[in-house]
């Protein structure tokens, strides 16, 4: 049985200072999912999109391979200079990167209009 995407919706805006581009997901980012999100965020990376927002506010679990996911985006989009934001974290996603330190390493946001502000 086919699971669903996890990639919900990708929503790309031009602006003033660059292009934002939102992606939001949904369900569980494991290790059966996270690779269909990694090719959607890699995918998007490629058009350098001044800012990469990843809504996480739908996102009920995610695992280790979720997480490294997104640190292979983040990598990416810094590399060319962008920048890559979180929204909306669940208490239980949040805490997945407090253990592994690494919500000092993403801005992370409580809102999408907080993420797309200049």
């Amino acid at each position: 049985m086919e699971q669903p995407s996890p990639v919900r919706d990708v929503i790309v805006r031009p602006t003033a200072s660059g292009t934002v581009v939102l992606v939001a997901l949904g369900g569980e980012i494991d290790l059966h999912r996270s690779p269909a999100v990694r090719n959607e965020l890699l995918r998007l990376g490629k058009d350098r999109p001044a800012r990469l927002v990843v809504d996480l506010s739908q996102v009920e679990y995610m695992d280790s391979s979720g997480v490294a996911t997104l640190v292979q985006a983040l990598q990416q989009v810094r590399r060319y200079g962008g920048q890559l934001l979180l929204v909306g974290p669940s208490d239980r996603v949040r805490s997945v990167f407090q253990i592994a330190r690494l919500d000092s390493i993403f801005q992370i946001v409580d809102s999408r209009q907080e993420a797309e502000r200049p």
